[in-house]
């Protein structure tokens, strides 16, 4: 399958859903052309390191955010099956 990102052209794989892999390529060429953009920067390389490491940011951030909500909702749950269980015990 062919992609395009920052004007070069690309043959990749699909061994996933080829939509899905357009949208990957998308997104990555709109964050590069907005870091050329804000930059003026013309040098492919640099504004690609500069994407990624735009988007590593945004993973990071994410998976941050993620392990907040994931910390306290795995001992609400651990909780609640510690009830179930006792509830269980004792009408047995």
């Amino acid at each position: 399958m062919k992609i395009e990102i920052y004007d070069q052209s690309y043959n990749v794989s699909a061994d996933q859903n080829e939509e899905y892999l357009k949208e990957l390529a998308a997104y990555v060429d709109s964050k590069m052309r907005a870091i050329s953009e804000s930059t003026r920067m013309v040098d492919s390389l640099k504004v690609a390191v500069l994407a990624a490491l735009n988007i590593a940011d945004e993973m990071f951030t994410l998976r941050e955010r993620q392990q907040e909500i994931e910390g306290p909702l795995r001992k609400r749950v651990e909780k609640c099956v510690a009830m179930v269980e006792k509830a269980l015990e004792q009408s047995n």
